[in-house]
């Protein structure tokens, strides 16, 4: 259980995190062209559930939504990984919250949007996809001291 609050494990995590978030990305870029719009569309329908095929993808500004959905989402889940890159190392914490913060904030409005517009099994999706892209970032790594990292080293 100690491995799951190291910082190591967590700049790990934050590669899951990264691809939670951003492989919605292309699933909806799909979406922006009527001849690959299918996996879009089946997204959505699993998203409102259940599956019943009552998504559609026929309309241009559906189509459109789909491009900055895409791109926002793929957008979100480039900078995970930008952020692990260059800047954990440096700042641990502040990376972690600010994931974990954007994410709290993604859920909510999501989850109150898909209430909102007759959709409330997404906001139940919502629970695993925050839950799974969280992970053991809701808690702030232990911190190792410089003497018990050169114990542990010999």
């Amino acid at each position: 259980m100690e491995r799951l609050r190291s910082q190591g494990f967590h700049k790990g995590w934050l590669v899951v995190t990264a691809i939670v978030i951003g492989s919605f990305g292309p699933v909806f870029f799909l979406g922006t062209m009527e001849a690959t719009s299918e996996p879009a569309r089946w997204t959505l329908d699993l998203l409102s559930s259940p599956l019943d095929n009552a998504q559609s993808y026929d309309f241009a500004t559906m189509r459109f939504l789909s491009a900055l959905t895409g791109g926002f989402l793929l957008g979100w889940g480039v900078m995970i990984l930008c952020l692990r890159s260059w800047a954990y190392d440096a700042a641990p914490e502040g990376v972690r919250r600010s994931v974990v913060v954007g994410i709290v904030a993604w859920f909510l409005l999501d989850s109150a949007g898909s209430i909102a517009s007759g959709n409330p099994s997404n906001a139940v999706i919502n629970v695993a996809v925050l839950l799974l892209a969280v992970g053991p970032l809701w808690l702030p790594a232990r911190t190792v001291s410089p003497s018990a990292a050169s114990a542990a080293r010999r």
